[in-house]
């Protein structure tokens, strides 16, 4: 098949790339890859703090997590934790608190005290310190996606009124599975779901309206294994109680 010169795939030669365009190479650090999935992992939020202490542009470290930068900015700004004054220890900084007065470095990239020159050398008499760390940041974190988890995925009206259809069959003896709309039912969840809501105490409602379900007697579990046989300084919760870092370490 015929193929214009200028698409033939060649020899590279002088002034000649291998791709058959300019010769001359493109400068500057080559980019990571973005990825697809928006949450920042642990690993990438202990390099944010690593490039935070050493004072690298959100570009910086945007470039080298493959992210954009309002995603890092975003990520400092949301987990600030104040180190001092002592009565605010721990404290979480939103990303809207305007910081500007206590400091000019809060107000702007980095809004944090990580990589202070000053903070290091003779120890800054400013308040507050607002540090990111990643640790805490990672815990916000899950905390966040735990709760989002949680309840209903629907807004208010149509929770309402899919309660009050599982209230209206529970009034006429109907079980969960009766209820459910894929055995023709007027309730549009799954049984799961129905007796769910029911255990979790959604509008009222308890498991003392299930008939069946406390109609029974309660199941016979196995009984637990037997403790293995060894000091308490050799338990697992002493193992917990060592720290994540320790924790991470032994089993490497």
């Amino acid at each position: 098949m015929w193929e214009p010169d200028t698409l033939r795939a060649g020899p590279a030669g002088p002034g000649r790339s291998e791709d058959g365009m300019s010769g001359k190479k493109k400068s500057g650090p080559a980019r990571a890859v973005p990825r697809a999935y928006g949450r920042l992992t642990r690993h990438e939020r202990d390099t944010v703090q690593r490039m935070l202490e050493r004072r690298a542009s959100c570009r910086e470290i945007a470039r080298e997590l493959g992210r954009s930068p309002s995603t890092v900015s975003a990520e400092v700004a949301s987990h600030r934790f104040v180190t001092a004054p002592k009565a605010r220890r721990g404290e979480r900084v939103d990303a809207s608190a305007d910081l500007s007065a206590a400091c000019p470095r809060l107000a702007a990239w980095p809004r944090c005290c990580n990589g202070c020159g000053r903070y290091r050398a003779i120890g800054c008499k400013r308040r507050p310190h607002v540090f990111y760390e990643a640790r805490a940041a990672q815990l916000c974190a899950d905390s966040v996606l735990v709760s989002s988890r949680r309840g209903i995925d629907a807004d208010e009206p149509a929770a309402a009124a899919r309660l009050e259809a599982i209230r209206d069959c529970l009034r006429r003896g109907l079980s969960p599975e009766q209820m459910a709309a894929r055995n023709g039912g007027p309730v549009d969840l799954s049984p799961s779901t129905i007796y769910r809501w029911v255990s979790a105490g959604y509008d009222g409602m308890t498991n003392m309206e299930l008939r069946r379900k406390v109609g029974y007697r309660p199941r016979k579990r196995a009984a637990g294994r037997a403790a293995t046989r060894h000091s308490a300084r050799r338990s697992h919760a002493a193992f917990l109680a060592l720290g994540e870092d320790a924790c991470a370490a032994a089993w490497c």
